[in-house]
């Protein structure tokens, strides 16, 4: 009937680019969802349990790495920073739930982007996405990189008559293995692999305590109160840790009881928020203001522990990369196709665009993996940039745009999400600039 039809039905059913890309997205993040039952991925049906499972491993990423590290640049206090930017990113995304509620065509991140802006809401969100997910997918590289190199010191290789060692090496290395995975088009099986996040996270919580018990031990020397001049970066990192809300509409999506996710996320970031606290901690009282970028660079080297830290931690990288650049590669592949519209098309030259689209991707994350190999100013910038755009103030306009004009939004509510708003603002603006700077300052 058409006086029940959407007013964004016909966005999201007109025209075959935007309905494959769409379709793209939707495939790419149903893939790094446990499966439901049977060991197929579908759209609805996903338990309470599953559901929770399924948001933690989101939420559960490599800011569990960096975490220490921001609590070295902030100090002591800023861990009630952190917690704000627990708070204000569990209010966001209880914010998308509402905008997902809002038309029953909404199904992804850019369709809220469609609802609250139009067109160019959706582009707009839609490419600030495939950004993020370029640089995570650099950050994977450095990640691997620095670690191998932790793992297996002084490695040196001879290719083509060059002596390549080190970071670089480990970062080839890395990428020659992953870029098999990112030319096959259905990565489900990469999803149980990638739920290894969450037992990561929790062994680098365990390898802590393991040192500092039988090693290092807990102190306090080295390590400062407040340090305004670190609090940037460390706010920058604290919003990397609460990064996902990308995904929040698909798992939404997935959910048997949808009336549930605000259940979902509270119980999801409870969990990651007191995980992700207890690494900070541990890992400044052990290492204070030395503790590096990823802490697991400062675990001692021969250690069963730290073995164990480095290897579970490779892991997840390795699995998710395919995951992560996928809707990267299908964007191009359908501007391509989009491109050679008039030349028929078989499916043997689909799969070698596939192939040459995945790999050329692949090798220019490498180069600049290789450019700019400092994860914790990356992540830093991926977080004060990227990250703050797409989890606070993305989700606070949309729902202003959505629900002020029907009314259904308190003056108490418009003030608070105004001051969410500031603070994002500010977070982004000097953050931003302080990574950069970093960066830039670095070469």
């Amino acid at each position: 009937m058409a006086a029940d039809k959407s007013p964004i039905d016909e966005a999201l059913l007109h025209g075959k680019h935007e309905e494959a890309l769409l379709h793209g997205k939707h495939e790419h993040v149903e893939q790094q969802l446990l499966p439901t039952s049977g060991g197929s991925f579908c759209i609805t049906g996903a338990s309470f349990g599953r559901s929770c499972l399924n948001l933690s491993n989101v939420i559960s990423g490599i800011g569990m790495l960096s975490v220490p590290y921001a609590l070295s640049q902030g100090g002591w206090l800023s861990l009630a920073l952190f917690a704000m930017v627990g708070a204000i990113c569990f209010y966001t995304g209880k914010l998308i739930y509402r905008c997902m509620r809002a038309d029953r065509c909404v199904r992804s991140y850019p369709d809220i982007g469609y609802l609250a802006f139009g067109r160019y809401g959706r582009t707009a969100i839609g490419l600030i996405m495939y950004v993020e997910l370029y640089l995570v997918a650099i950050s994977f590289l450095i990640l691997e990189g620095d670690n191998l190199d932790k793992l297996l010191p002084g490695t040196v290789v001879k290719i083509l008559g060059y002596q390549v060692h080190g970071k670089q090496l480990f970062m080839l290395v890395a990428a020659a293995v992953i870029l098999p995975t990112t030319w096959l088009k259905n990565l489900s099986m990469l999803a149980y692999v990638s739920a290894v996040g969450l037992v990561s996270s929790v062994a680098l919580t365990v390898s802590l305590v393991w040192a500092g018990v039988a090693d290092k031990g807990f102190h306090m020397a080295g390590s400062s109160i407040l340090n305004l001049s670190g609090l940037p970066t460390a706010l920058s990192l604290y919003f990397v840790c609460f990064a996902g809300h990308g995904v929040f509409p698909t798992v939404y999506s997935s959910m048997r009881a949808r009336k549930d996710f605000p259940k979902v996320l509270l119980i999801s970031s409870v969990l990651c928020s007191l995980n992700y606290a207890v690494t900070a901690v541990l890992g400044y009282k052990i290492y204070g203001e030395d503790v590096q970028a990823q802490v697991t660079l400062n675990l001692p080297t021969g250690k069963l522990y730290t073995r164990i830290a480095i290897l579970t931690t490779l892991i997840t990288p390795l699995a998710k990369y395919a995951l992560v650049i996928q809707p990267v590669t299908t964007a191009i592949e359908e501007k391509l196709s989009t491109a050679a519209a008039a030349v028929a098309a078989d499916a043997e030259n689909n799969r070698l665009t596939r192939v040459l689209t995945s790999t050329t991707v692949v090798f220019s994350t490498v180069v600049l993996a290789c450019t700019v190999p400092f994860f914790g100013y990356l992540m830093s910038f991926i977080g004060s940039s990227l990250n703050v755009t797409v989890a606070v103030l993305f989700p606070c306009l949309s729902y202003l745009k959505i629900y002020m004009p029907r009314g259904g939004v308190g003056r108490f509510e418009v003030a608070a999400i105004v001051g969410i708003l500031v603070i994002g603002v500010c977070v982004a603006v000097i953050g931003t600039y302080t990574s950069l700077h970093q960066i830039i300052g670095t070469f």
